[in-house]
């Protein structure tokens, strides 16, 4: 409808320059078409008499005034008013939104998807757990975040690569590998010789068994077998990351999380990639030397203070791997790079951002776009939950997965904007009332379902034609008021997307999902009169289907009964 408008609008601005109301060269304006907030003011409004004003060298009432005289005939539009400092305001008709129903039936699964993106490539990366352990509810934030947004960047027509960053390397995996070379030596946690920063969950254990026992790891197309030998740390180090990047592909999998690219912090070392990095820094003329380290001259680019590349001792600092990193995803073909992480990495950002605009390769400023989300509080019982024994020290996506269910977990993940703190309540997510939202929004998904059976059950059949044929009956205020909301879900995937906000597809559905509980208490669906029957049965069939395709945004099952 937006779009529609648009276009109406566009014609009405080419009339006024061919009439020379407006100067032929008047550029036509980035106006905006929204909804005001209450529908007293209309269902859309534009500034763009506004936004012509200046090039009209005239007042907005007065070219709102020309332009409205200026606008096509709609049958979508019934009235059009002026309002404020030069607002227009557009009054549609039951028809424009009745024709809503037949979109959203015609197009399916299709319905709310667009070309924004134009198959432009876009790489999402996100969840990017150290290979130490078992993901922990934090990661499930990042994963369900990182999942959606790549969901709904698909939903807006871009080309859409999902990767997962491996940090293994440095002074964590070590501590892995120590950690089960302690275990395999028949350590315990609280004995002496433990390692100082060593890892205590009991999953140490399990590793170290496995190493001891021979087994052979699969993971991601590569195999590795334990050597059962305690003292060869690096044989242990190697087994010990791919058993637990087993692990955590397993957690994801279960949690309905996948990736297109694995790629791991030691091949920017192996491959020579963070060195060949650096040469690109030291000849673009942005670093220099001092106290016998190598420092990048960020500053150049908006940093806060220069940061330290190399330090006296030869070893790189942490964002120089950062930098590397991402520019192999602009030379991967990433025209966009969007990275999830935790708020607590908000200090590396500005430094990863200069490192690559100093590189002179023509990656854009903005490049990449981040996303942080802040940490996650889990409640049972009114008392938050810390501890998990498997973990040692946290409680676990797996845990939470079987406590709460997946679709719950995904729900609650992500139905709050990410830099908000969350609280995640395993009591109300296993509610089968209208308190949680996640079986609030599948009930009306599963209530439409029962619809149809229960037509089948009395004998009737329902006509996709014929109902198409009479949703000029669907003239009411209750369904005119759910048709308006079914209207907005195009609206909200294509703003989701440029926002970089799956949460708004959650709130939406929970919108969309009381409009329809509202109507079904009020209206009777299945009545004698065959016309009016389909008509009804059109219209909840377009809300399962908007509330199916939402859902599937969310990574969230459409169940058919509940």
């Amino acid at each position: 409808m937006k779009a529609s408008l648009r276009a109406l609008i566009t014609r009405g601005i080419d009339a006024l320059r061919t009439a020379g109301t407006l100067p032929a060269d008047t550029a036509t304006p980035d106006f905006v078409v929204e909804r005001p907030k209450t529908r007293e003011h209309g269902d859309f409004a534009t500034n763009a008499a506004m936004q012509l004003a200046k090039a009209a060298r005239s007042n907005p009432r007065a070219i709102a005034t020309a332009l409205v005289a200026a606008l096509p005939a709609s049958d979508d539009v019934a009235r059009v008013e002026i309002a404020g400092p030069g607002f227009i305001n557009f009054h549609l008709t039951p028809a424009a939104y009745q024709r809503e129903v037949a979109t959203a039936l015609s197009q399916g699964a299709a319905y709310g998807r667009n070309a924004t993106g134009a198959g432009r490539t876009v790489g999402v990366e996100y969840v990017s757990a150290n290979p130490t352990g078992p993901l922990h509810v934090g990661h499930g934030r990042a994963g369900a975040i990182g999942d959606c947004i790549a969901r709904v960047l698909e939903a807006n027509g871009w080309n859409t690569r999902r990767e997962f960053y491996y940090n293994d390397a440095g002074v964590q995996i070590d501590n892995l590998a120590k950690s089960t070379q302690a275990r395999a030596l028949g350590k315990a946690p609280d004995s002496e010789g433990w390692p100082e920063d060593g890892y205590r969950g009991d999953y140490i254990a399990d590793v170290a068994q496995a190493y001891l026992d021979g087994e052979t790891v699969d993971v991601e197309g590569h195999s590795v077998t334990g050597e059962k030998d305690p003292q060869n740390l690096d044989a242990i180090r190697r087994f010990a990351v791919a058993y637990l990047r087993r692990e955590q592909n397993l957690d994801l999998e279960a949690f309905g999380v996948s990736f297109d690219t694995y790629f791991l912090e030691s091949s920017l070392y192996t491959g020579q990639k963070v060195e060949e990095t650096v040469r690109k820094l030291v000849a673009s003329g942005h670093t220099y030397e001092e106290g016998g380290a190598l420092w990048l001259r960020s500053t150049d680019f908006g940093d806060d203070k220069d940061r330290v590349m190399r330090k006296s001792d030869g070893s790189y600092t942490y964002f120089v791997p950062d930098v590397a990193y991402h520019l192999s995803k602009w030379q991967r073909g990433y025209q966009r790079a969007i990275t999830e992480l935790g708020a607590d990495h908000h200090g590396s950002l500005a430094r990863v951002k200069a490192g690559l605009q100093a590189l002179n390769e023509g990656i854009p400023p903005g490049y990449p776009e981040y996303v942080l989300h802040q940490m996650v509080t889990v409640m049972r019982g009114g008392e938050e939950v810390k501890l998990s024994k498997r973990a040692g020290s946290y409680f676990t996506l797996r845990d939470l997965i079987e406590e709460a269910g997946r679709d719950a977990t995904r729900w609650f993940l992500i139905a709050r904007k990410p830099d908000s703190q969350l609280t995640f309540d395993i009591d109300l997510a296993r509610q089968q009332s209208n308190d949680n939202p996640v079986f609030y929004v599948q009930y009306a998904h599963a209530r439409v379902c029962s619809l149809l059976r229960q037509a089948a059950e009395k004998g009737y059949t329902y006509d996709q034609g014929h109902a198409l044929n009479h949703l000029a009956l669907l003239d009411d205020d209750t369904s005119l008021s759910l048709m308006v909301e079914l209207s907005r879900y195009p609206e909200v995937v294509e703003a989701a997307g440029e926002s970089l906000e799956p949460h708004t597809i959650a709130q939406y559905l929970r919108d969309l999902a009381y409009a329809f509980h509202t109507w079904y208490a009020g209206t009777p669906v299945l009545v004698e009169d065959a016309a009016l029957r389909d008509a009804r049965l059109a219209l909840a069939l377009a809300v399962r289907q908007a509330l199916a395709n939402g859902l599937d945004l969310l990574g969230v099952s459409a169940p058919e009964k509940m």
